[in-house]
């Protein structure tokens, strides 16, 4: 069965690749050029899909914080990713006007790069486990396949809303949740075990 937080896993072993063939051609400025066109959109279109299909359904489902949960709280997790992807967004902006292989190229990629690590790290220890154990299986697939069609929709980029007040994203969806596109929760039965 498809699963959102599958989809989002899979990006995130796509950018570490990416990253690491940067490394891999890193004295090749025509190579680099090329790896990095692409590794610079996915990133793009990766946090905006996030923003559009993931974090709207985080805020609504996710672990609340007002138990003893050691994982913070949606709220936080949603106010940390916008940011952070706004930050990623920025050094991904600075390296394009710069030509690939120089100092300033990358020390713009290296901000994207540290920025990204941090904030997949932060994604996979909190909002996806969150997200796994309040989310019943039929809302990740149908989440999947939400995400599937923005993908295909939005791959070149085109189309995109860039940076995101924290705050506001998360008042926005705070005070108009999103809708449920399935019946949620279906039953305990339904959401990954703690």
């Amino acid at each position: 069965m498809l699963d959102v937080t599958d989809l989002v896993l899979e990006d995130h072993h796509t950018m570490r690749r990416q990253f690491a063939l940067l490394d891999d051609v890193w004295d090749d400025p025509r190579a680099l050029g090329m790896v990095w066109k692409g590794l610079a959109r996915l990133l793009d279109v990766h946090a905006a899909c996030e923003e559009e299909v993931f974090y709207p359904y985080l805020l609504k489902y996710g672990d609340s914080g007002d138990d003893d949960s050691t994982e913070g709280d949606v709220v936080d997790e949603t106010d940390d990713a916008i940011g952070d992807h706004d930050e990623i967004r920025d050094a991904v902006a600075a390296a394009s006007k710069e030509e690939p292989g120089t100092e300033a190229w990358w020390a713009a990629v290296r901000k994207a790069r540290e920025e990204n690590d941090d904030h997949l790290a932060e994604e996979e220890h909190d909002a996806l486990p969150d997200f796994r154990r309040n989310a019943s299986v039929e809302l990740r697939a149908e989440l999947a396949l939400r995400w599937l069609d923005w993908r295909y929709a939005h791959d070149s980029g085109e189309g995109i809303t860039y940076d995101k007040d924290p705050e506001e994203y998360i008042e926005q969806y705070r005070s108009s949740p999103v809708a449920d596109p399935v019946p949620h929760p279906v039953d305990r039965t339904s959401v990954t075990p703690h």
